[in-house]
């Protein structure tokens, strides 16, 4: 079994930062890719970052959010955060289980508020 476990979201002001952080454990082989989407209110989950082969951004964040990641963790700072940066975050991972074939696994989702 793969777990993603996720921290680090809350309530901040527009301009503030936040950073979150999510860690793969469980009969892991291999990890090909972490990064993270977002879901925000009446919307489709969307790619935020993504940290593989490349590393990729949405558009919308470029600039502003980094990815890093330290084995089985991966880290999502976020600066100069706005209103519509408002969502709830997913962790992501493509895992190569010890006993199991290439997989995408989510984290449980963490809420990000952007308000004054």
């Amino acid at each position: 079994q793969v777990q993603l476990v996720e921290s680090g979201g809350g309530l901040v002001h527009p301009g503030g930062s936040l950073r979150l952080s999510c860690t793969a454990s469980g009969s892991i082989f291999s990890i090909t890719a972490m990064g993270w989407y977002r879901q925000p209110p009446g919307s489709q989950r969307e790619l935020v970052a993504r940290s593989g082969t490349n590393t990729v951004y949405a558009d919308s964040v470029k600039g502003r959010f980094t990815v890093s990641r330290d084995n089985a963790t991966v880290y999502l700072q976020m600066v100069n955060l706005k209103p519509e940066d408002t969502a709830v975050y997913y962790c992501y991972a493509g895992i190569i289980g010890l006993h199991e074939p290439f997989a995408n696994y989510w984290g449980q989702g963490t809420q990000v508020t952007v308000s004054s």
